[in-house]
């Protein structure tokens, strides 16, 4: 056969196997596998998916107004500039060798298991919700509340490119280079929402698929975030006023906000630069970063920021409160990812490991317990810190948002060569999944309190103990499992923090429990959360059946808890975490090589 024809045939086949195998039953799909082996390796198969000349040629639509064109009343500076790519980084992902045929046929079923699902709600999107915010998952109706931009869309784009799934993703490509960045449903614009979604979205699915359009939008939305930092003091806003900011009028920068919303936006900015080669989005947020860092041993618990903090006044300092969970989570969950991001090539990066490191030992220190169990778990729970005048007072009460912080700390001991941040982080990760095997729906509440062992290094179960505790709480319910005093907020609506760090033990220990662990929980969350259009919060985790549902899916349950489930069930050169670094919305940023 002539190699033209040969060729020909192989890519037909290809293409033929690759849509079988996404979309027959997964009993009907072993002798494929075989077949597709036969075929000259997935490089064929990878390289036809990539081929320029099968990618849909898609042009963006400009936006009704053009943020670039804005003459700020305030410009920010444009120093430092972005720092030159890194030459050598550590090796993060564990050193994976090839599995078994019988291991990878059980991983094959889970992935399968877990599309399946993401199936199922794209598909409802795509039908009740198309172009909206998000869908609701029980009534097959929509809801607009993140500007009217499409949130669940942009937000899905890279999770429709890694599950393989490239029509629908060409086809979400299309409707992106549609929105229109320079109009808006609301009059203000959430600085935080937007950037770690849609910009986020948008550079991800850029990073993975090369296609202009999602560029061309990236930048529209980067101009837009960036006029938010139009004010005096080049510190940026939480809210964006469209009309003011179209105008180049001064914004005003609110007195108190919450600490991460100024601190969430370093990967974006810094990623937006490294792939235009406009170092000023870099510069922007550089300075912000500078305020917390020439601060960060001058507040109440060195080493860490409070819960809020004032950027009109640059007052990172005041406040009583400390946390890694919701209000402040995605400030420390940065600053490890923008070292990996940008390495140390000069002072202006080089702050990332060290604020890194400081916050990693404060938290060590004040913000984790280990919490009393009747199975003696070695396991770790993060709380809060409140400093009053007697010191700081650790408050042992969780929130499945502080759940990532497992996998962050197995990350930056892999970046900063800390096995202390490793083993810390195992415990951390096996914590929170403790909790949710805990409950009767397998899932664990939004937030709930736990027993602090008396003593950390020889805690037995002490039954006594935990009623004079859980008596103290007037949240008590009987039903509770043993070793909790309340589940303070017992809702689940579909939060990624849990599985997001076990993944990212699995990528990082290599150690196969990790996946056995992930998958449990998958089969729990999918259990209790369906409807039939897609899946959805539910109001009390520890009730049988989740004591009902909430018409409530916001666009992170597909942006990120099914990636994550996804992820750990596939190939471990998928995402690399030695080629990519995740943001809070899971949209992976691709690391710059020298």
């Amino acid at each position: 056969m002539p190699r033209f024809f040969r060729i020909r045939s192989i890519v037909l086949s290809a293409v033929l196997l690759v849509g079988l195998y996404f979309y027959l039953p997964y009993e009907e799909l072993p002798h494929l596998r075989h077949e597709a082996s036969a075929l000259s390796g997935t490089a064929l198969l990878a390289q036809y998916m990539n081929d320029p000349n099968q990618i849909p040629r898609i042009a963006a639509k400009k936006s009704s107004f053009d943020w670039s064109s804005v003459n700020f009343q305030y410009p920010p500076e444009l120093a430092p500039k972005l720092p030159p790519p890194v030459p050598n980084r550590p090796r993060i992902q564990f050193n994976f060798q090839t599995e078994s045929r019988e291991k990878t046929v059980i991983q094959e079923r889970r992935q399968y298991a877990v599309k399946k699902v993401f199936k199922k709600n794209w598909a409802s999107y795509k039908k009740h919700a198309w172009m909206k915010d998000e869908l609701l998952p029980m009534s097959g109706q929509f809801k607009d509340h993140f500007s009217g931009w499409a949130a669940t869309l942009v937000d899905s784009l890279d999770t429709l490119w890694i599950l393989g799934m490239r029509q629908e993703f060409y086809e979400a490509v299309e409707a992106v280079a549609g929105i229109d960045f320079g109009s808006s449903t609301s009059a203000s614009v959430n600085t935080f929402e937007t950037n770690i979604r849609y910009l986020g979205g948008l550079l991800a699915a850029y990073d993975l698929s090369g296609h202009e359009a999602l560029k061309t939008k990236a930048v529209e939305v980067g101009d837009l975030l960036y006029s938010g930092f139009n004010t005096e003091n080049r510190m940026p806003v939480d809210f964006i006023s469209f009309d003011d900011a179209k105008k180049g009028m001064g914004l005003y920068v609110e007195d108190s906000v919450v600490s991460a919303s100024p601190g969430t936006i370093t990967l974006e900015f810094s990623r937006l630069s490294q792939i235009t080669g406009d170092s000023k989005y870099y510069a922007a947020v550089s300075h912000v970063m500078d305020t917390f860092y020439e601060h960060q041993n001058a507040t109440m618990l060195p080493g860490m920021w409070p819960m809020m903090v004032s950027m009109k006044r640059k007052d990172v300092v005041s406040g009583y409160q400390f946390t890694i969970a919701g209000n402040a989570d995605s400030l420390y969950e940065y600053l490890p990812k923008a070292h990996a991001l940008l390495g140390a090539a000069d002072q202006s990066s080089k702050k990332y490991e060290v604020m890194s490191r400081m916050f990693m030992d404060t938290a060590m220190e004040h913000l984790f317990f280990k919490p009393m169990t009747p199975t003696n778990e070695d396991i770790l729970i993060s709380g809060n810190c409140d400093v009053l005048g007697d010191g700081p007072r650790l408050d042992p009460e969780s929130e499945h948002l502080s759940c990532f912080i497992g996998g962050l700390y197995a990350l930056g001991g892999r970046l900063f060569q800390n096995e202390a941040y490793v083993r810390a982080g195992d415990k951390l990760a096996r914590g929170c999944a403790y909790a949710y095997k805990s409950f009767p729906t397998g899932v664990m509440p939004e937030r709930y309190n736990m027993v602090i062992c008396p003593d950390a290094k020889a805690c037995k179960w002490d039954e006594e103990l935990w009623v004079k505790e859980r008596a103290k709480r007037k949240e008590w319910k009987e039903h509770l499992p043993k070793g909790f005093t309340t589940a303070k907020d017992p809702r689940y609506i579909l939060r990624p923090e849990a599985i997001e760090s076990i993944f990212v033990l699995w990528r990082v220990t290599g150690n196969a429990e990790f996946r056995d662990i992930a998958w449990d929980m998958f089969e729990a969350v999918a259990k209790v959360t369906e409807t039939e259009f897609a899946n959805t919060a539910i109001d009390d985790v520890s009730l049988e059946g989740g004591g009902g549902k909430t018409d409530y899916m916001e666009s992170f349950w597909l942006a990120e808890t099914l990636k994550y489930f996804y992820l750990c069930f596939a190939d471990t050169g998928l995402i690399s975490l030695d080629e990519f670094v995740l943001n809070t919305e899971a949209h992976p940023f691709r690391m710059s090589q020298a």
